[in-house]
């Protein structure tokens, strides 16, 4: 059998990992490849036999020792052959010395903790059908029209690492629409919605409180058609988020833990609404 090699992704070889978590029934944003590359050019592994891709992995390095694992997957046909703890070794090499953080299924869970990760928090998945176009609450402006700064600066309270390079892509990304609150230059809340592969998700949702983030929500959904379904991803120990998930009538359809092989990072927690991947963090 033919050793599994393993090598840096390029974009398009992205593409194709995030057409593994389509498959996956992940439901990937449309423009995630491009935004998640940005993260970390060098932070993406694919896994070929033969010269054909048979698996992937991210391994992305943030600033402040801080990584994050995620796209881990391996084609059906090539599972329970040993080219997927292949690519997780490789993975785990790369972010040596670092806090590495995950978002991991019910099913991997136990497999994780073996490998040093310890579960934080679980992030559940909520789907509801939007209400149709309605006004939009005032007072938000397009996220690109924040200063990079500024906007770096209020994510670093809700976010382990400065990720500079992938905000700026996220927030200006075809498709993608961002808002925020910002008062005599201060952020209060900004949120962004996407398209995806069924519907949209939303993410991130930060705000300063339950009532910012309901407006900041009802703002992102406001012009979609009646019907489409959205997606947020709820962070469980932030109970305001909860509740605001349920006052919209949300139904849970999937969970991850998020882990870490270090100590939980000392985040805002209660401006966390809603993550902003399950890839990155």
């Amino acid at each position: 059998m033919s050793a599994l090699q393993i090598q840096t992704m390029t974009p398009a070889q992205v593409e194709w990992a995030i057409e593994q978590a389509a498959r996956e029934g992940w439901n990937p944003g449309l423009g995630d490849a491009r935004c998640f590359y940005q993260a970390d050019p060098e932070g993406f592994l694919l896994g070929l036999l033969n010269g054909r891709p048979v698996g992937c992995i991210s391994a992305v390095a943030y600033p402040e020792d801080f990584g994050f694992i995620g796209l881990y997957i391996v084609a059906p046909e090539y599972r329970g052959q040993g080219h997927g703890l292949a690519l997780w070794q490789a993975a785990m090499a790369r972010l040596q010395g670092r806090n590495v953080g995950l978002d991991g299924v019910p099913a991997q869970q136990d497999n994780y903790r073996k490998s040093g990760f310890r579960p934080a928090t679980r992030n559940i998945r909520y789907r509801y059908l939007s209400p149709g176009e309605q006004p939009s609450p005032p007072g938000f402006i397009p996220l690109e029209d924040v200063e990079a700064a500024t906007l770096a600066a209020y994510d670093r309270q809700v976010f382990p690492a400065p990720r500079p390079g992938f905000l700026n892509a996220w927030s200006r990304c075809s498709g993608h629409r961002g808002l925020a609150r910002q008062v005599q230059g201060r952020l209060q809340a900004y949120g962004l919605i996407r398209p995806c592969r069924e519907g949209w998700k939303i993410g991130p949702l930060f705000a300063d409180t339950r009532e910012l983030a309901e407006q900041l929500h009802t703002a992102l959904v406001a012009p979609l058609p009646a019907g489409s379904p959205v997606f947020l991803d709820v962070p469980e120990n932030n109970p305001a988020a909860l509740a605001l998930a349920r006052s919209r009538a949300m139904t849970p359809c999937f969970e991850t833990a998020r882990m870490y092989t270090g100590p939980v990072p000392p985040l805002a927690v209660e401006k966390q609404f809603g993550i902003t991947t399950f890839e990155l963090g």
